[in-house]
């Protein structure tokens, strides 16, 4: 009984953030349990998102493109920082 106890608190904390979007394909809104809202935007090998929490007022952005094999990642945290990475057959630097 001790560790179906412990177990169910252990799921109850470690819990994934739930997002629910909509619109189609090519745009979806979502929202998340976490206050977080972003859009996604795919435009043929392109998929750009816009994101921005209201609980912390944090803003996010994010590019992926992809050629054959190669999907080139840029974009700005949170913080304001950017970012970029390349993953080549599914190996990110």
């Amino acid at each position: 009984m001790k560790i179906a106890i412990a177990a169910l608190t252990l799921s109850l904390i470690t819990a994934p953030a739930y997002a629910m979007c909509v619109g189609t394909s090519t745009f979806q809104s979502c929202t998340d349990n976490s206050g977080n809202n972003y859009t996604i935007n795919r435009m043929g090998n392109t998929t750009m998102m816009q994101g921005n929490n209201y609980r912390t007022g944090s803003n996010w952005n994010q590019t992926s493109t992809t050629m054959g094999r190669t999907t080139f990642h840029n974009g700005t945290d949170s913080d304001g920082n950017s970012w970029n990475t390349t993953c080549i057959n599914g190996i990110c630097n």
